[in-house]
């Protein structure tokens, strides 16, 4: 009688157990699909980020990487097919619309964590009406021309001020054997829009009559004098031999060997992609204003953030905001971010470091650092549109002046595409 009692109760205890532990298949855990070009998915605070979630909570993400040259017309075409992913990453930007945000995504003005955001990187992530598209989890950096400072001290040559001087500085690394700039046109896109920012940051009325569709690019000279210089550089040699085939993983080597001086990027690649143990490491390097020929004293770009959204149509839309929850926790993205060079986008972001680069430039970057503004306020503006027409010229396909047509007719096509108003 007391065995069958004893065996009555391990069975309750087994049946206890079973229903706790959902059915004997041990703890439920979801997959969440994260879409994003490869380049992004593989930052080292992305990827530390990723495999912290899923060794916290056993939950899996089954990430969706697309290769940077195809991402917007391969992510937009999963789009158009119904396949889209529970979280997708991408940046507040002209090339945003492809993706039907106001039917696709969830606006997070009321999510938790929203209150943490710093006043910028809320600000970067919201749309004209003020609401919250996606949560910023991305490097805050400064853009700028970053050099090998070693070298220009060896040679006894100091960075340039204005554009005359940055001039003078390609010619004379040129005739010295070096390449003065690392000019990535093999997929690379970021380069132009910062020569396009203070063109358009600097003249708001200028910006306003480009988005009505009152005045073209063709009808502004200094969009065609950065045309001109683009191709004059590339022509004086300034950008090498091989840079229409170097590309994203070319940079790297590069500048660590020395073989390029120069490169138009921002002060974090240093910390996520710069290979170390080459012959010139970070701190070889120190940075000064860009220089495209459209703002004779140059410029600097603020930071543009990578942001989380979530498909607000998806099976999975409360798995998706509660990693969107664990992201935003400050235990968690102090662990992505420990020892990345970024300026905080969370109020309670504190292992993250400033880039020496960036402290010592303070004085030049105050006075000289945009806003990003081509990227994100030309309406119609497309980065790979943009490359397209700049690599036909790279190409001898066409001069400044066809560039620029081919960078007006892109545009327009895009802002009717999305039915922008005076298009």
């Amino acid at each position: 009688m007391k065995r069958q009692r004893v065996s009555a109760l391990l069975i309750l205890a087994v049946m206890v157990c079973l229903t706790a532990c959902g059915g004997g298949g041990g703890q439920k855990h979801t997959t969440l699909s994260v879409m994003g070009r490869k380049s992004d998915m593989e930052k080292s605070y992305m990827t530390a980020l990723f495999g912290h979630y899923e060794s916290t909570t056993g939950n899996k993400l089954n990430l969706i990487k697309i290769e940077d040259a195809d991402f917007e017309t391969q992510a937009a075409k999963r789009f158009a097919a119904g396949n889209v992913p529970d979280v997708f990453l991408h940046f507040h930007n002209a090339d945003l619309n492809r993706f039907d945000v106001a039917g696709n995504f969830c606006y997070l003005n009321d999510e938790a964590w929203a209150d943490d955001l710093t006043d910028s990187a809320r600000a970067y992530c919201e749309d004209r009406d003020g609401n919250l598209l996606g949560l910023p989890f991305w490097e805050n950096s400064v853009s700028g021309c970053y050099y090998n400072k070693t070298i220009l001290d060896s040679l006894g040559i100091k960075p340039a001020t204005t554009q005359a001087e940055f001039d003078v500085l390609c010619q004379v690394l040129s005739e010295t054997g070096y390449t003065p700039i690392c000019w990535p046109a093999d997929g690379c896109t970021w380069m132009y829009q910062f020569g396009l920012d203070p063109v358009f940051a600097d003249d708001p009325e200028l910006l306003e009559k480009l988005n009505r569709n009152e005045i073209s690019y063709s009808g502004i000279p200094q969009v065609e004098s950065m045309a001109e210089w683009i191709g004059s550089a590339a022509e004086k040699g300034w950008f090498g031999s091989d840079y229409l085939r170097t590309g994203w993983s070319d940079i790297s080597p590069d500048l660590g060997s020395g073989d390029a001086v120069m490169t138009f990027i921002w002060d974090t690649w240093f910390y996520t992609d710069f290979e170390q143990g080459q012959k010139y490491g970070i701190d070889d390097f120190a940075v000064m204003p860009v220089f495209m020929n459209t703002a004779e004293e140059g410029t600097y770009e603020g930071g543009n953030l990578n942001m989380m959204m979530i498909n607000k149509n998806g099976q999975q839309l409360e798995a998706a905001k509660e990693f969107l929850a664990f992201c935003a926790s400050p235990e968690n993205y102090n662990v992505a971010f420990d020892g990345i060079s970024t300026v905080s986008c969370f109020k309670g972001q504190t292992t993250n470091i400033q880039s020496e680069m960036v402290t010592d430039a303070q004085a030049s970057i105050a006075e000289k650092e945009r806003v990003s503004t081509a990227a994100s306020r030309i309406v119609g503006y497309s980065a790979d549109d943009v490359a397209a027409a700049y690599n036909s010229l790279l190409r001898g396909k066409t001069d400044a002046a066809g560039c620029v047509k081919m960078m007006d007719d892109a545009r327009k096509e895009e802002a009717k595409k999305y039915g922008a108003e005076g298009f």
